[in-house]
């Protein structure tokens, strides 16, 4: 059980971590799209590109383990929500299973705990 834990929580922090930095680098038509249909501006992007390279970090101490797990899991709701107020259930749907992982990584506890 441990070693998958481990394996979860890097997946975990690696996803937060690179699209915290893709939010950074220029979009491409496709992602502008994708995030006007949400409602989320170009301006607003790199905000929750610092929000979720810190979430990723957060994921690896054990005082803030869980509070990144849950801000994780929130912020994949709002973006189901936003999808779903835009109409776009697939979008939606295809985040099930990241909500998952903040959840599995807070039911398996911090890995490195002694």
């Amino acid at each position: 059980m441990k070693i998958l834990s481990i394996i979860l929580l890097l997946v975990s922090a690696l996803l937060s971590m690179k699209h915290g930095w893709d939010a950074f680098q220029p979009a491409n038509a496709e992602q502008l799209k994708m995030m006007s249909n949400l409602g989320i501006s170009k301006s607003v992007m790199p905000y929750f590109g610092a929000f979720s390279i810190i979430i990723g970090f957060l994921l690896f101490f054990p005082q803030t383990f869980f509070l990144s797990n849950v801000l994780n899991a929130v912020t994949i709701v709002l973006i189901m929500a936003l999808s779903l107020k835009a109409g776009d259930y697939k979008m939606a749907l295809m985040e099930i299973p990241f909500l998952t992982l903040p959840l599995l990584l807070i039911w398996l506890r911090y890995p490195f705990k002694f």
